[in-house]
Order: C-alpha cells, then sequence, then structure tokens
C-alpha cells in the first residue's frame, strides 16, 4: 500500500456553541495508490473525554447513573433518560485521570481508592473528534446514592448501586443503550475475577 497520508485544502468552524462543528476540505491517499477526489466533511468537536466505572470488589456491585441526554430523544419519551457510568470532558489543564476522580465526586459522590486505565478509543469517529479514556475505579458502595451532579451545568444524576450480575443482565436484556457503560460492563465481565483478586490483595 502507498504512504498514508492526508491534506487539509480548508477549515473552517461554521458552528460554536456550547460544543463546536468544524468543516473540512481534504484529501487523502488511497490504498490502491493515488488521491482521492476532494472530499467535503464536518466534525462535531466536544474535546476528548473521561469515563469510569466505579466497582466496590468486596460487595461486587457497581455504580450505574442514570439522566435525561438529548442524543435519546427519537426514543419513546421516558427512554432519553439513560443507564450510564460517570463521565465527563477533560477541562484545560486537567489530565484524564483528574477528571476521573472530579467527576466521580461530582455525578456520584465517589471517592475513588485506586484507578486502573482500561483503554483509550473514539467513541464514533466517522462523525466526532471525542477521544475517550476508560478507566475502572475501586469504591465503596455501602452509603453511595441518590441525585448528584452540579446545578451549575443543569446536571440532574439518579446514582444507584446495583450487583454486577444484575448491571450485566440490563446489558443483555438490552436496557443499556449508551455505548460505553457496555464497554465497560463487558470489560468488568471478562476481567472480574482476576480485578477483585488484585485489588484484594493490595488492600
Amino acid at each position: 500500500m502507498a504512504e498514508k497520508k492526508f491534506e487539509i485544502l480548508s477549515e473552517t468552524t461554521p458552528f460554536q456553541g456550547f460544543f463546536s462543528v468544524k468543516q473540512f476540505e481534504l484529501k487523502h491517499s488511497l490504498y490502491k495508490g493515488g488521491w482521492s477526489q476532494t472530499i467535503n466533511r464536518e466534525v462535531f468537536h466536544r474535546g476528548n473525554c473521561v469515563a469510569v466505572l466505579l466497582y466496590d470488589p468486596d460487595r461486587d456491585e457497581v455504580v450505574m447513573i442514570e439522566q435525561f441526554r438529548m442524543g435519546a430523544i427519537q426514543l419513546p419519551e421516558e427512554q432519553a433518560w439513560l443507564i450510564e457510568i460517570v463521565a465527563g470532558a477533560i477541562e484545560e489543564g486537567e489530565t484524564a485521570e483528574n477528571v476521573a476522580y472530579r467527576e466521580s465526586l461530582e455525578e456520584a459522590n465517589c471517592n475513588i481508592e485506586t484507578l486502573i486505565k482500561i483503554n483509550e478509543f473514539f467513541t464514533s469517529p466517522g462523525g466526532t473528534s471525542e477521544l475517550l479514556t476508560l478507566f475502572c475505579g475501586k469504591v465503596d458502595t455501602r452509603d453511595v446514592g441518590g441525585v448528584h451532579g452540579l446545578d451549575s451545568e443543569d446536571e440532574d444524576i439518579s446514582v444507584t448501586t446495583m450487583k454486577f450480575d444484575a448491571a450485566y443482565q440490563l446489558l443483555l436484556d438490552g436496557k443499556i443503550l449508551s455505548a460505553i457503560p457496555i464497554i465497560a460492563l463487558q470489560w468488568l465481565y471478562i476481567n472480574r475475577d482476576s480485578l477483585r483478586q488484585q485489588w484484594r490483595k493490595s488492600a
């Protein structure tokens, strides 16, 4: 294959609000050689983000949140509230780890005892530049629950704990419709036994 290259011919920002949309004219190299024709694409920019699956290895419980999501209003009305995990945007000067600790307090009132990185991935690279860092955080779920979030960000977040098996059953039953918690719970399904052993040894 020819060398992978692309060339941006023009870049504009037709919309700038809480999020932004950038419009590009570009061309890129082809597998068969040569260059593509000029392509016009819009990219949704919201910055890079962090998500953290909060897990209590002693009680085998995960912390799940539920909140209203604009992107889900195409569904029947009550289904616009999605079951998710703690997540938030990386602000200027923050590391991904900083965000995991901050958002866990803001959205779920949880203090993370130990944090491990699961992976980084693009959430939907056909249309958005968002790169997400996914963590798993060790917490004590005994006093977790209620409604949390920042009033300044109009957050209204229901927080609950549940046994891992119950949360995973929600996934299998198609009750979890957001990709990030699906990926996180599948990861925990694969790594749960070794993770519990690891965290118990470090306690």
